[in-house]
């Protein structure tokens, strides 16, 4: 088990000021560093790592995968280290092949951990309750953020739904603010897709802590543009899906120009995280697709 004490030693002091402010430190907010830069989701290479895609791949060598495409920074998965959360030899080895590579982790990806705003009470603390081990993980690995999904029931009203999962937001917050961390909600699937919703449910919990990871793929009946306006605002994180591409290495579907104008308006400074998942190129190549799109936009 990672001992707590040795996650509150030396982050006390980081609460409510830096840490909780946004996703980069006041060095990363230098003029010397680029206003936007490319990261690696692992999700990217999700059939490789649950073997369904040549050659296998193993979680511990995500990290030096990712530099191998000039890329210093990732997203990680829950589910491919999904019992590991508490394994301090195995975490210390993440970060270990991290370090060697050159590679700093940005946040956790949270999946299967109950959901938020689940509308029974007991089931809503046991589903924040589950995401503690993740806060501490991510503040092992040196990360600044674990994303959750905000999913209640759909059966109830939108803003039922809404109050539900911002008090889950908010009970998970309040835990992750003693240790300096954020909790950041993606557009994932159900109301979570509509902006307007999301937007209102971070504006409910009202933490600074709490905020948002704009997919600028993941909605469907909500104009992706607009969707993308309202979670700005509250981004610690942006990632950057893409599907397919044209002759001229468009996405096929997603104007990428006009995301990352919508990005640097709401004066967002930070990673923008490649999240390939496309049928047609292998997951390498759709990686490297991803990243001449990106590198041609934000330049």
């Amino acid at each position: 088990m990672i001992e707590r004490r040795s996650f509150l030693t030396g982050t006390v002091s980081l609460v409510g000021l830096s840490a909780l402010a946004g996703c980069q430190s006041s060095s990363e907010r230098s003029s010397k560093e680029p206003a936007l830069r490319i990261s690696l989701a692992q999700w990217s290479l999700n059939k490789r790592l649950f073997g369904k895609e040549p050659p296998p791949m193993d979680n511990l060598d995500f990290a030096a995968t990712a530099r191998g495409f000039d890329i210093n920074a990732v997203e990680y998965v829950n589910q491919f280290f999904f019992d590991k959360a508490k394994d301090t030899r195995y975490l210390k080895e993440m970060k270990t092949r991290a370090a060697d590579a050159g590679v700093r982790g940005l946040l956790i990806m949270c999946d299967n951990e109950g959901n938020l705003g689940d509308p029974d009470a007991a089931n809503r603390r046991q589903a924040a309750l589950n995401h503690y081990k993740w806060v501490e993980a991510a503040k092992y690995l040196g990360c600044h953020s674990i994303r959750v999904n905000a999913r209640s029931d759909d059966k109830l009203p939108g803003e039922e739904q809404a109050k539900l999962a911002a008090d889950g937001l908010a009970k998970l917050s309040d835990y992750a603010r003693r240790f300096g961390m954020n909790v950041i909600v993606e557009n994932h699937g159900g109301l979570s897709s509509n902006g307007q919703w999301l937007s209102g449910v971070i504006r409910s919990v009202g933490m600074p802590n709490c905020g948002t990871l704009p997919d600028l793929g993941n909605f469907t009946d909500y104009d992706r543009y607009r969707g993308v306006e309202d979670l700005m605002p509250f981004a610690k994180g942006v990632s950057a899906k893409t599907y397919d591409f044209d002759a001229e290495g468009n996405e096929t579907t997603i104007d990428y120009a006009r995301m990352v104008k919508i990005v640097r308006a709401a004066g967002y400074r930070g990673f923008i995280g490649i999240e390939y998942e496309g049928p047609k190129l292998s997951e390498m190549d759709g990686i490297a697709a991803t990243k001449r799109l990106l590198e041609r936009v934000i330049s």
